[in-house]
């Protein structure tokens, strides 16, 4: 259905993060159905595990995205699907949310063996952290921090530090890269967790896919944006063919 897209969420935080942005494209396009489907959580920490476990459960024929890491999986299912998949839509989603040799875009890999640490024995205090660099480099940071905090899903820490070790394995440049379908990929410019010469790199990358960068806003820019990114995500679903 050209007309469906589903949203997966950033790591941590469940679905709750989306409402905003997903109540807002309802609003500016009725005949858009927008429904949000949560990360897996399963006892494998294996992305090929969760890409395959998500293409088993959510439908096929219809537009995907996602936030972070959400959107990071979007990716690797929008070219294990093909033709199958109307087109992609990412969030501040770093191809390679940890840094590699070829990719120095992310995370320090020692930086992020540090947070997976701290996820495996203090897994609260670590989501507070993690929402608190959310916000980092918002226009209004502790509104946002609270906003972050609601709703949050009470996750079994296994499947949270799962879900971390996920993130670390996947590189979706070449999913990007093959994939030939319509993408998307919105970034944030003052983004604590996803550096915005992310974006530069993709567009330099894929120099025929549509990549936006938004100013001063941070990682959940979904939350402070919603609307306006609603009105992108709508005019580009439209010029893809959605109308």
């Amino acid at each position: 259905m050209r007309n469906r897209l589903i949203l997966l969420p950033g790591w941590g935080l469940g679905t709750a993060s989306l409402q905003p942005l997903a109540a807002s494209l309802r609003a500016q396009d009725p005949r858009l159905h927008v429904e949000l489907a949560p990360l897996p959580e399963l006892a494998e920490a294996s992305a090929q595990v969760w890409i395959d476990y998500l293409d088993r459960k959510l439908p096929t024929d219809v537009w995907l995205g996602g936030w972070s890491l959400g959107g990071m999986l979007a990716s690797a299912l929008a070219h294990k699907r093909g033709d199958h998949c109307c087109g992609l839509l990412t969030l501040a989603s770093n191809p390679s949310f940890v840094a590699r040799l070829d990719w120095p875009h992310g995370m320090a890999e020692d930086t992020f063996g540090t947070f997976l640490d701290g996820c495996r024995s203090h897994p609260q205090v670590t989501l507070k952290r993690f929402r608190s660099l959310c916000s980092e480099g918002a226009q209004q940071p502790r509104t946002l921090l609270r906003q972050l905090g609601v709703g949050v899903p009470d996750t079994d820490p296994l499947y949270l530090a799962n879900g971390l070790e996920v993130l670390a394995q996947l590189d979706t440049r070449q999913a990007l890269e093959h994939y030939a379908g319509p993408q998307l990929h919105l970034y944030a410019g003052s983004d604590a967790l996803v550096p915005a010469d992310a974006a530069k790199a993709l567009s330099e990358l894929l120099p025929d896919v549509e990549v936006g960068l938004v100013e001063d806003s941070s990682h959940a820019f979904l939350l402070e944006y919603p609307q306006e990114l609603a009105s992108g995500i709508k005019s580009f679903l439209h010029e893809s063919g959605d109308d």
